[in-house]
């Protein structure tokens, strides 16, 4: 039997890990009061054998579905609405430089478009300048998962091809913690492999907190519209900084595009195949945040030459 702290509402199955009124973490009734040790904080997995991978794999991946963007949510709408499903898989590779894989499913808040707290700024003259010669080489050959319930990897011809396994839902790997993006430029090549149409983009992760869609900024593109938009995330939360606008620096069809966002200072700095697009200053950004890619709505995305220069 398990009771849910907040509603005290009682639940007799023991799989059952939320409460499905107001999404909090059940605990058991009696003696043991406790969630499993492998219970991330903001997150409620339910923990699963461990499995072993290979060094280079990403500390974390995610998958949420978002409402819609024009959708306005429920007034009585809360943060987590409903969560379909919970995975979480522990592990401990090398020496702990990053530790286990958590996934979850949700129907999410994405209405919240900010571009307040002056995020955002125009009129720019004087970008970051690409001097950084120190690089960091992330090989996502080793950063394979197969096909699992979420999304669907593999590694091919010199490229990662990353989806979602659902259409509406995003799919996110994030680096290990030895991949800061503070004061350094990101970059990565991103490539629609079909030319498929997508309502939630592809692109680049920065500034993320090593537990994926905690806290993060996200560089998207949609390769078929030429348009990028710009997002940040929270706790079961997509918000955009900056909503979808037109580019001619995308190239279209099943071209690579290049995403590059050069952060200095406080502020980044966003890049198509070179051609500068907008600035955005780091207010929601995890410090000492890692990379990570993103694929949305079933549409494969192959990336390669993800790099990270100092």
């Amino acid at each position: 039997m398990k009771v849910c702290p907040n509603c005290q509402r009682t639940y007799p199955d023991d799989d059952l890990n939320f409460c499905l009124d107001d999404g909090s973490i059940l605990t058991q009734t009696g003696a043991y009061n406790s969630p499993p040790p492998t219970v991330k904080i903001n997150q409620p997995p339910t923990t699963a054998p461990n499995t072993s991978f290979g060094n280079e794999n990403p500390g974390q991946f995610s998958q949420y579905q978002p409402q819609g963007y024009s959708m306005q949510p429920p007034k009585s709408s809360k943060t987590w609405v409903w969560v379909l499903g919970i995975l979480g898989l522990a592990v401990l590779i090398c020496g702990g430089g990053f530790v286990g894989f958590v996934a979850w499913v949700g129907t999410l808040d994405t209405n919240t478009n900010r571009n307040n707290n002056n995020s955002t700024i125009s009129n720019v003259t004087n970008p970051t300048p690409n001097d950084r010669t120190s690089i960091q080489t992330i090989d996502l050959s080793k950063w394979v998962q197969g096909d699992n319930q979420y999304g669907i990897t593999e590694y091919k011809g010199g490229e990662f091809v990353m989806s979602s396994k659902q259409k509406g839902f995003y799919y996110v790997l994030i680096a290990k913690k030895d991949y800061k993006t503070e004061n350094a430029t990101t970059r990565v090549s991103v490539r629609n492999v079909d030319n498929a149409n997508t309502s939630l983009g592809f692109g680049l992760v920065v500034h993320s907190n090593p537990t994926p869609l905690l806290q993060d900024y996200a560089f998207l593109i949609d390769s078929v519209k030429k348009k990028y938009r710009i997002t940040y995330h929270e706790p079961g939360k997509e918000n955009e900084v900056t909503k979808w606008t037109g580019s001619t620096a995308i190239k279209d069809g099943t071209q690579q595009n290049i995403l590059e966002v050069r952060d200095a200072d406080g502020k980044m700095d966003f890049y198509i195949n070179g051609t500068f697009i907008t600035s955005v200053r780091n207010v929601y950004g995890y410090k000492d945040g890692v990379a990570g890619i993103y694929s949305g709505d079933k549409v494969n995305i192959a990336f390669s030459g993800f790099q990270i220069s100092r």
